[in-house]
């Protein structure tokens, strides 16, 4: 039996009639995760800004996955990424109990930015989508700072097909 923090590194989607647009692409990372009391509020649906955390974890799977946890930037690199800008789509509530993937997919990689699309899904079901844009920052200062020239080349061969 897999675990239930089992990793997957792709996603595929049977579900109704979802555009191009809206199924992840192979390039599709996904964090499982399991909604529990501390998540939701009194009525037993998830905490809007619950969500964040979710999302903020996948990313930083998805970095630990392809070869860089967050820590490790900070002391290889001298750099952090921080949250500058984000939209979200709430479409549908998570509730107690269930079970749901978070994804994550690079579709931009600048000099000093990065834009990550990710969804929200239950049973494939989209219940969210956002859209995060993150900043590359000097760990010291907290300025922004290009990534060095071999993590950026990484990066963007991480990035989606458009």
């Amino acid at each position: 039996m897999a675990s239930p923090l089992q990793l997957k590194s792709s996603l595929q989607i049977t579900h109704g009639s979802a555009s191009a647009e809206d199924r992840p692409s192979i390039a599709t990372f996904s964090l499982p995760v399991r909604i529990y009391w501390e998540d939701t509020d009194a009525g037993g649906v998830v905490y809007h800004a619950q969500y964040l955390a979710f999302m903020e974890r996948a990313r930083s799977e998805w970095m630990r996955h392809h070869g860089d946890g967050q820590d490790s930037l900070r002391v290889r690199h001298g750099l952090v990424f921080a949250v500058r800008a984000m939209t979200i789509d709430f479409l549908k509530p998570a509730r107690l109990d269930d079970a749901l993937d978070v994804t994550v997919e690079l579709v931009e990689c600048r000099r000093a930015s990065a834009v990550f699309r990710q969804q929200v899904l239950r049973s494939g079901e989209r219940l969210l989508v956002a859209t995060v844009r993150v900043a590359s920052l000097d760990a010291a200062e907290f300025r922004p700072m290009a990534l060095p020239a071999g993590l950026l080349d990484h990066l963007k061969s991480l990035q989606s097909p458009t």
